[in-house]
């Protein structure tokens, strides 16, 4: 009976375990190349190489930086020995993390001709190199999977299966089959290779087992039987794969405050963008392994009283342990009187704003001279309740060397705590400052956030004669549409180009104080030929707006 009673306390103490242990494991993402919104990503876990003894021009690039992706592709200076020539990109997972989920938006190109005995091909492959699960070779019928032209097109995209799933991952291209033989190096891919394999983006799902561990606890808020202001927890913290990431306050059982313990120079910072709500970072190991943390926390956040108060530390896969465990009491001065009626129905001194443009989730918005624009803003107190009726302070600065800034008209929100701003056609680019005081006249906001815009400068042209002949002269007219410009003018730069070629400046014009501008241009070379003429605007720091160009006017020559 002794010998049975021990084996079912430990099977149960064997289930508690594993149930802890699948409790612990949490999940993060981290992008490369390109963040969901477009944005360029650093490369963090991936490594190219080209296989030794290859030709010259087998390449793993990274072009991200520049607006490309991860390419591995043999080139068109040579041609390519089957078996030897490859490239390859590859992911490895740090220690203690492995890949659960993997989306890669990736495209490829592959040159051939008919009975060859070698061939180019590429693949895709993990957690080895022996099992494809994206593949594409030329003598099999597949020239080529996705579109260059569009890095987040549907076609680009592959969902990594999850048997492929692991610690590492693969990205390959080669000229493969019979030893001996070789591919030959007529190009037709866009960047000049004869076959190449390009990563635009991947969203990679991470998943961590082992939490944070912390020790070496102190400080007022582990001590002290009652605490005000700002009263801080010190400790040690440990983490061996994602890092060290948040001191997560907890009170009466809901969360009151989140910290990131330490910033890791901009390394260790929560980027978003995911669908499913956990955290993104654009390195696989975002946060430090290690931190001596002192952490404060704003005890004015909670009412006074007694408050049974955790804290935690997580790491960024939100895998948490724990730091405080404690009843605390917390006593706070009153806060001083309003110095005038509250602002809005459930105005607070703790008031939450979001503020953000209609058509992007940005701060900072580029856009069309002439086309109207609009944003959107939310303001709660805590808990999520509306303020409702409340005045909003909006304040611009145009983008122009000694703008005054100047407020405008003050939105008030709605039943739900929104509000919005339109912001006309022909608006400059500026700064845009939004501000809410909890009482009417506060001398301080309680909150601001700032959105900024970009209005690309509007230009007129027109062209007189749209036909001419060698010692003909065509007369170029017309103005800046947005202002104010300055009183020397702004200076234009006059572009032309023939059907298929590059922009070419040929003049370069100032406008008068009102933004007019005229020029000339007499042929010297017989026709017939056809002709695209436009103006730019660069940006100028006493210019408010950004680079933009005019209409294009099309000019024949007999």
């Amino acid at each position: 009976m002794v010998l049975r009673g021990f084996i079912a306390a430990l099977a149960t103490s064997l289930a508690l375990a594993a149930l802890a242990a699948a409790a612990d494991a949490g999940t993060y993402h981290v992008y490369s190349c390109r963040t969901p919104d477009g944005e360029v990503a650093p490369v963090d876990g991936w490594s190219g190489s080209v296989a030794p003894g290859g030709a010259f021009d087998d390449y793993a690039l990274d072009t991200c930086a520049e607006g490309g992706g991860l390419v591995a592709a043999l080139g068109d200076q040579t041609i390519h020995a089957a078996e030897i020539d490859q490239a390859t990109w590859s992911f490895a997972a740090p220690e203690d993390v492995h890949l659960v989920g993997a989306g890669l938006w990736r495209a490829g190109y592959l040159h051939g001709e008919g009975n060859e005995s070698a061939t180019y091909e590429f693949w895709m492959t993990g957690p080895n190199q022996s099992a494809a699960f994206d593949q594409c070779i030329f003598t099999l019928g597949c020239a080529g999977q996705g579109d260059t032209s569009d890095p987040f097109s549907a076609d680009n995209y592959v969902a990594v299966p999850q048997g492929s799933l692991g610690t590492h991952m693969y990205l390959n291209i080669i000229c493969g089959d019979v030893l001996g033989h070789t591919c030959q190096p007529n190009a037709g891919d866009p960047n000049g290779y004869a076959a190449a394999l390009y990563l635009y983006a991947a969203d990679l799902t991470l998943e961590q087992a082992e939490g944070p561990r912390a020790s070496n606890v102190g400080g007022e808020l582990a001590s002290g039987a009652t605490v005000q202001g700002q009263s801080d927890v010190t400790f040690d913290a440990t983490d061996s794969g994602s890092g060290v990431y948040e001191a997560v306050f907890s009170v009466d059982g809901q969360v009151v405050q989140r910290t990131v313990v330490d910033g890791d120079g901009g390394r260790c910072r929560d980027v978003g963008q995911t669908s499913d709500g956990r955290p993104a970072f654009l390195y696989v190991q975002p946060c430090l392994g290690w931190v001596s943390a002192d952490v404060a926390f704003d005890t004015t956040k909670v009412a006074n009283g007694v408050h049974h108060l955790v804290v935690s530390v997580i790491d960024a896969a939100e895998n948490g342990a724990p730091v405080l465990d404690r009843t605390v009491t917390i006593d706070n001065p009153p806060a001083p009187a309003a110095q005038g009626p509250p602002n809005g129905a459930n105005a607070s001194t703790q008031a939450s704003m979001s503020v953000r443009w209609n058509d992007s989730r940005k701060s900072q918005l580029l856009t069309g001279y002439g086309r109207a624009r609009s944003l959107t803003g939310r303001l709660t107190a805590p808990g999520g309740a509306p303020i409702v009726g409340a005045a909003i302070e909006v304040r611009a600065t145009p983008a122009y060397d000694g703008a005054r800034t100047v407020a405008m008209s003050s939105p008030r929100t709605d039943a739900i705590g929104r509000f919005s701003v339109r912001l006309p056609a022909g608006t400059s680019s500026r700064t845009l400052r939004f501000a809410y005081r909890a009482h009417v006249g506060d001398a301080l906001p309680v909150v601001t956030r700032t959105l900024r815009l970009s209005v690309r400068a509007g230009i007129a042209l027109s062209v007189s004669p749209h036909t001419t002949s060698v010692g003909g002269t065509i007369f170029f007219r017309g103005r800046l549409r947005g202002g104010p410009v300055p009183q020397s003018g702004k200076q234009l730069v006059l572009e032309a180009r023939s059907p298929g070629s590059a922009w070419i400046e040929f003049d370069v014009v100032r406008t008068d104080a009102r933004g007019r501008y005229r020029a000339s241009y007499r042929f010297k070379f017989a026709g017939p030929a056809n002709y695209s003429f436009r103006v730019r605007s660069e940006p100028e720091s006493d210019y408010p707006f950004a680079a933009g160009a005019s209409n294009v006017v099309a000019v024949h020559e007999r």
